[in-house]
């Protein structure tokens, strides 16, 4: 069976897959949802260093490789991977991540030699997802949407017309690091009241934590306090909640997207969160169209699902050209 590698890798783990292609129409990419015929999972052990992350990245890919051969009886024919922080996609570089450590990794050449000289799709972590949203999850009825995560940072993804807007240098969508609360907590990107730093799952819990006298307690524990009642929680729920939609309303204002697409740990609080931010974004529009705002429907296999679809692009665009 013709098959892909997708990989997707975070700072601490990596989750892989490989995907089945459809081989029925002359050998072009099936046009629906990745069939996943293995799935796997590996820590990436940064704890080791960035070289010791890229080797165990190759690794996984070769093993996975050498799995689909005595499986399927063939190798994959491509491979695609997501992975965090700055990524130059069309030089197949992994320019910057501070998680992983690494700096200007030609990742993609790496990965085609290890896997035999294979095609490689090199994809940002939030884009690819972004683009399996895009194509088979929440947003595959709209033509331009914006998806965003909500996780340890706070990230975009601008799907126009079945593609991810990537941006001149790489950066587009990077919502999180909008000033939103000029003077407020300190970013990881060394300005202070950016989105990220007031109202992402870190941020939230990190509030809650200081305001219910538990250093361990976190975004979610913060969710269920909110949903019993509790004012303190509602107080510091809020302000996130009226931080997000500051900084949607001003992507919405620049982008008129049809769909808001809201993914990551606190979209897990369902209604907790989606009622006030509906709200909250409605009452801030003056001209603007509101936008569907929606939960992802993906979770945290959107990106490995996206890397799959990369990987079985490159075969398309191989049997079109």
């Amino acid at each position: 069976m013709r098959h892909v590698i997708a990989l997707d890798v975070g700072g601490t783990g990596m989750k892989a897959a490989l995907v089945g292609v459809d081989t029925a129409t002359g050998g072009q990419a099936a046009a629906g949802a990745p069939v996943l015929l293995h799935e796997a999972r590996r820590p990436t052990g940064r704890e080791r260093g960035p070289d010791a992350v890229v080797e165990t990245v190759l690794g996984f890919a070769a093993d996975l490789r050498a799995l689909g051969a005595a499986r399927y009886g063939a190798p994959a024919a491509a491979a695609g991977v997501a992975v965090p922080g700055i990524v130059d996609e069309r030089a197949g570089r992994a320019v910057y991540a501070a998680n992983l450590g690494w700096r200007d990794v030609p990742l993609r050449a790496l990965l085609s030699e290890r896997l035999g000289g294979v095609p490689v799709a090199l994809g940002h972590d939030v884009r690819t997802g972004g683009l399996a949203e895009g194509r088979i999850g929440a947003g595959r009825d709209a033509d331009r949407f914006l998806f965003v995560p909500l996780g340890t940072g706070i990230a975009g993804a601008i799907g126009i017309g079945g593609r991810i807007e990537a941006g001149a240098h790489g950066g587009a969508g990077e919502i999180g690091h909008l000033v939103v609360r000029p003077g407020g907590p300190e970013c990881g990107c060394g300005r202070r009241g950016c989105l990220e730093a007031v109202a992402s799952a870190a941020a939230v819990g990190r509030d809650w934590a200081a305001a219910c006298g538990d250093p361990l307690a976190g975004a979610a524990d913060a969710a269920m306090a909110v949903a019993s009642g509790d004012e303190r929680a509602r107080a510091v729920w809020q302000r996130a909640v009226d931080a997000l939609a500051d900084g949607l309303v001003t992507a919405l204002t620049l982008l008129d997207p049809q769909m808001l697409i809201i993914g990551g740990g606190l979209a897990e609080a369902g209604d907790t969160l989606f009622t006030p931010l509906r709200e909250a974004v409605r009452r801030r529009l003056t001209f603007q169209r509101l936008p569907s705002i929606v939960p992802a429907a993906l979770g945290d296999a959107a990106g490995c699902l996206g890397a799959g679809l990369l990987a079985r692009d490159l075969l398309s665009t191989e049997v079109t050209a």
